[in-house]
Parts: structure tokens; C-alpha cells; sequence
């Protein structure tokens, strides 16, 4: 009888905890990572007031998968509206969060009209609206600390300048040398790393960030544009040497591409782009 009253109680926490299960509140959101299969979200980023009385939105997006890259190419499934399809927007989205992608300029008159960029992928639709509402105004700091904190707009820091050397056409049979041609103020000052403190005896944790140095000038690169997958000899940040920054680039599909250098001095950052057509082998 005893083991019969225990069997019930157990019975019953067991269907407790099922009904509960599937009754989880409407705002539940499960912990998942998916490697691939999900969609890209397009995000408006803020808009700049320009000098000339018009004004520059901003875009980025959310490609959700950790591992899969997406190539959706303008049209009916990656559009922006009013206006043609093709307005700059990326074609080839990178894993993970991305802001600040791309801009489209609008006219000082633009007033309370929508720009909306649609995404769809892996059959789903999803839109970014951009407007002029004073609270979603941005200036391009905030663009170039990419969100970070910054000292200021009195701040002697200016951002590196970054262009690119012509690259003749490629191919599908060789890499493509890459050279970005940057120059800065110098500024952040290097930070000199600082010897470690001893731990005393017994401390379970000691405080290293003070010997993390700052990486210095650097140049990343990244595909904006293109049919196929662009592989990078380096694919984290290239140290500025002699002015230079220079990688290789291999393709694997014919097409026409758009590359994107990102030039970083440790607190700001700008980009420049080139064009390369790939023909195959």
C-alpha cells in the first residue's frame, strides 16, 4: 500500500511538471543555436543629418545562423522601397549581427515617408523601416566606435584613412592580392603592457586585463557583394606595416564582387571598397 502511495505522488509531480511545460508564457524564448536554416533580419540603424539639408539612413542586419553565409541578390527577395530594388545593399550576409552595413541618402524633403528594406530567406519575409524620428538621429561617431564609449567629440583621435590599390580582373584559378593603403594621426598611443602582479598565495582569481595590449592600426577585410564565397588568407585583423595592410583573396565562382576593407586604429574605425570582376578559368 505504501509503495502504491509513493508510485501515485510520483505520478502526479510528473503530470504537474508536463502541464507546465506546455503552458510556458507567450514572451518564452528557448535558448536555441541553429548552424543554418534560419533567415536574415534587416535592421535600420539610425539615420545622419547631413550638411546640404538631406539625410543618410542606415542599415544593418541579423543573419541568424551561426555558420551559414546567405547570398540573396536584389530583386523580390532583398529590395528596398520607394525606389529600385537595388539601392547598395549587401548581397552576401555574414553569420551573426551586423550594424551600420550600408546607407541610402534621402532627400531634405522626405518628411514621414518609410524606407523599408525587405529580406526574404529560407521562406521567410522580414522588413526594417527607416525613419526621420528625431529620436532614431545618429552621428557618424557613433558609426566609427561601432557603439563603444567614446571621450567625446573634442576627442584629438582621428579616425585612419583607408583606399584601396586598383585590382586587375581575377580568376577563378588564382588568388588576388589585396592591398589596403592606410594612414592615421597616430593616436590612440600604443598602451605599454604592465607586469602581471604575483598572485598571493591561495587567490583563486588575479585581474589580467591590464597586460592585454592594444592590437595597433589593423585592416580586416569582408565580402559585401557577391555570387560566391570569398576566402581570406587572413581572416582576422592584417597589422598596418609601412603604410600597407595586404592579403590574398581566392574565389571559387565567376561573378562580379564587392570587397570591403575596415581600417581601426584601436578606438575608430572607416572603410573603403573595390570592386573586382572574376572570370573563370
Amino acid at each position: 500500500m505504501r509503495e502504491l502511495v509513493g508510485n501515485t505522488a510520483i505520478l502526479g509531480i510528473l503530470l504537474v511538471q508536463a502541464a507546465a511545460a506546455q503552458t510556458l508564457p507567450p514572451t518564452y524564448i528557448p535558448q536555441e543555436k541553429f548552424a543554418r536554416g534560419q533567415d536574415v533580419v534587416p535592421s535600420y540603424d539610425g539615420f545622419l543629418r547631413n550638411a546640404d539639408g538631406t539625410f543618410t539612413m542606415v542599415f544593418g542586419y541579423m543573419n541568424r545562423n551561426y555558420e551559414e553565409e546567405l547570398v540573396i541578390p536584389p530583386g523580390p527577395d532583398n529590395k528596398l522601397e520607394p525606389g529600385t530594388p537595388d539601392q547598395g545593399q549587401p548581397t552576401w550576409f555574414l553569420p551573426r549581427r551586423h550594424a551600420w552595413v550600408f546607407r541610402v541618402k534621402v532627400p531634405a524633403d522626405w518628411g514621414n515617408k518609410e524606407l523599408v528594406w525587405t529580406i526574404t530567406s529560407h521562406g521567410r519575409t522580414e522588413k526594417a523601416y527607416g525613419t526621420l524620428q528625431s529620436d532614431e538621429e545618429i552621428i557618424e561617431r557613433l558609426i566609427m566606435t561601432r557603439g563603444n564609449l567614446s571621450p567625446g567629440l573634442d576627442d584629438p583621435n582621428k579616425p585612419p584613412s583607408v583606399s584601396i590599390s586598383p585590382v586587375p580582373e581575377a580568376s577563378t584559378g588564382s588568388a588576388v592580392t589585396l592591398t589596403a593603403l592606410v594612414s592615421d594621426d597616430g593616436l590612440p598611443k600604443p598602451r605599454v603592457p604592465k607586469a602581471a602582479a604575483a598572485a598571493a598565495q591561495g587567490t583563486a582569481q588575479t585581474n589580467t586585463s591590464n597586460v592585454r595590449p592594444r592590437l595597433g592600426l589593423n585592416v580586416s577585410w569582408f565580402e559585401y557583394r557577391g555570387p560566391g564565397k570569398v576566402t581570406f588568407d587572413d581572416t582576422g585583423p592584417i597589422l598596418v606595416s609601412n603604410g600597407q595592410a595586404v592579403t590574398k583573396a581566392h574565389f571559387t565562382v565567376p561573378g562580379t564582387y564587392l570587397l570591403r576593407a575596415t581600417a581601426n586604429d584601436g578606438e575608430l574605425q572607416t572603410t573603403s571598397e573595390v570592386t573586382i570582376k572574376v572570370t573563370g578559368k
